[in-house]
């Protein structure tokens, strides 16, 4: 794939994932195929200073883990309210007009009330009587009993349209209050992922150098062992699908932005999320989905790993809390999580719950 843009091919993904290791300590790493004759040298799970680093990089996993679940509630909080936003909106143009034509129904029912009096007074008996031309008062008397007709039709649409807006009223309503208490499980959900990043920072800040670059590489060897694990299972020998043309220009897009910085809640083009990544890349590609991981697992059809094919998308956890897009040869784009940028990585290196196929 030589810098992420060109094509997928097995020995250029090899170099680029051994590269992305190689020169980003800490970096997931995505072995296209087991290689037993690597064996990552055991860290020392205890600093010289007493610190149990395997409990603190478990500690981090988990307080980043919290922060993800939170953004993911952060984003479909937004999104909901740009949802009932914009129906809001419709709803008030609705009224708007209903209001119009209410005001046009009743100047109308207004000018037939006025004719009406105009021509009433003597009962119709007398009005025949009267007359110097019968046949002319009996023509008009029908053309009368037909705007009387109009003038009930026009006050029954005038009740239906009073009806309408009132129920235009209380949805709008509704809406009002979802939105608000959407505005508040945004509220709620980006204090979450201030607190869970901010512990997540303070507990990396009292490391000393060492002490990181050595917690660095537990989460290397971590990765390498959950990708080999996943690996070894022969799974890659049954993956064997062929990226559509809409996943080809996802993965190329995706892809394009290794090397941005993670930032939750962010779709691009400057930094991203992890569903904030894989959504943008397929309305890049044409074809728009749901824009958190949770969300995306429960919409899009789900696909066997076997079946896997480029460009589809993984979700990890139990809670479906974060998304990755496969390139191929048993690797993955994603956005990691906060301190680090989109980057490839092996896809069993974390725990997989389900592929999902966006193009299917």
């Amino acid at each position: 794939m030589g810098s992420g843009k060109g094509s997928l091919t097995t020995a250029a993904m090899v170099l680029v994932c051994a590269c992305a290791v190689l020169s980003a300590p800490g970096v997931a790493y995505a072995s296209p195929t087991p290689a037993p004759t690597r064996t990552p040298t055991p860290t020392p799970a205890t600093s010289p200073a007493g610190k149990d680093l395997e409990a603190i990089r478990k500690k981090l996993d988990a307080l980043y883990h919290d922060a993800a679940v939170a953004t993911d509630a952060y984003n479909a909080a937004e999104e909901q309210a740009k949802q009932q936003s914009a129906e809001i909106v419709d709803l008030a143009r609705v009224i708007v007009r209903g209001q119009d034509k209410l005001d046009e129904l009743k100047d109308r029912a207004g000018a037939a009330a006025r004719a009406q009096y105009r021509g009433g007074g003597l009962p119709p008996e007398m009005r025949l009587w009267l007359s110097d031309n019968p046949q002319q008062y009996l023509d008009g008397a029908g053309r009368v009993l037909q705007g009387e007709h109009a003038t009930k039709g026009l006050l029954a649409e005038m009740t239906r349209t009073q009806q309408d807006l009132q129920q235009y009223a209380k949805d709008a309503s509704a809406q009002w209050q979802k939105l608000e208490a959407n505005r508040q499980a945004k509220a709620t959900a980006q204090k979450e992922i201030t607190k869970q990043i901010a512990a997540a920072e303070k507990l990396e800040s009292q490391l000393e150098k060492k002490e990181k670059e050595r917690l660095a590489k537990l989460e290397e060897e971590a990765a390498y062992k959950a990708q080999t694990a996943w690996l070894s299972s022969g799974v890659l020998a049954e993956i064997s699908g062929k990226a559509s043309e809409q996943g080809k220009k996802a993965v190329k897009f995706a892809t394009d932005q290794i090397g941005k910085p993670y930032e939750w809640g962010a779709e691009g083009p400057g930094s991203y999320d992890c569903s904030g990544l894989t959504s943008q890349a397929w309305a890049a590609a044409g074809h728009g989905i749901p824009r958190t991981s949770q969300e995306q697992w429960k919409q899009l059809p789900h696909v066997d790993v076997k079946d896997m094919r480029p460009g589809d998308l993984i979700i990890y956890f139990d809670d479906a809390s974060h998304v990755a897009m496969y390139i191929g040869d048993g690797a993955i784009v994603h956005a990691p999580r906060p301190g680090r940028t989109v980057t490839i990585a092996g896809a069993g290196s974390m725990p997989i719950l389900g592929v999902v196929r966006p193009d299917a």
